[in-house]
């Protein structure tokens, strides 16, 4: 049967290429950005633009953008960095609202939307670890990300009674733009990664904590 499959920050990156993924597995792909791009317009995706996932408004009118979704996968992210005695606040906040609440946003507008027995899966960072930090810096991207765990450890308890699983992903050190093109592994294979990844969940590791590489990680 066809999955119905909803990708946040599809435009770029590994959002794009997760809808490359899925529309070659046959799915049925809602690709979700604020702007879409050349790329992403030239595939078969439905393409929801001039969507913010910081703000209310927007993701009250893609809910009704929508049809019964298989997977929603919430990968809109930014990444700033922060220096300990410097810190830019607002960078802070602004990493907040779209890492942390912005995925949570979406989650709970679109849960009536996701099928009993479906999957959401959370693009999220090995940096918001706390056993994995060994380096300090990054304050807002990595307490966004050690939020967004929390959020959606919460979210895989409250949606357990209908069936449906929750993945908590680090993609891998993607070679994408918003590391500036460093990294050591292609967009294009961490999204082949994340989508096995979201394959094998199930109610039985849902709600844990994974490297792309399958590799379980340390809260």
């Amino acid at each position: 049967m066809m999955k119905t499959v909803l990708i946040t920050g599809a435009n770029r990156g590994i959002g794009f290429e997760l809808v490359k993924q899925y529309l070659k597995s046959g799915a049925d792909v809602y690709a979700v950005c604020r702007h879409t791009s050349e790329a992403l317009s030239a595939t078969q995706a439905h393409i929801i633009e001039g969507i913010d996932v910081t703000s209310p408004g927007c993701i009250e009118s893609l809910r009704d953008q929508v049809p019964v979704l298989d997977i929603l996968i919430n990968n809109a992210g930014i990444l700033r960095d922060e220096v300990l005695g410097q810190i830019d606040y607002a960078s802070v906040q602004e990493q907040w609202q779209v890492n942390t609440l912005g995925p949570l946003r979406v989650t709970e507008t679109l849960l009536s939307h996701i099928r009993d027995g479906g999957k959401i899966a959370f693009i999220t960072s090995r940096m918001g670890s706390m056993a994995d930090n060994t380096s300090g810096g990054r304050y807002g991207y990595r307490m966004s990300k050690a939020a967004l765990n929390a959020a959606a450890t919460s979210v895989a308890h409250d949606v357990a009674h209908r069936d449906i699983s929750v993945a908590i992903l680090h993609p891998g050190y993607v070679q994408t733009e918003m590391v500036g093109g460093r990294g050591d592994i292609a967009p294009a294979e961490a999204a082949q990664r994340l989508c096995t990844r979201i394959d094998e969940l199930n109610m039985s590791n849902s709600g844990t904590f994974w490297h792309s590489n399958g590799s379980e990680l340390p809260w």
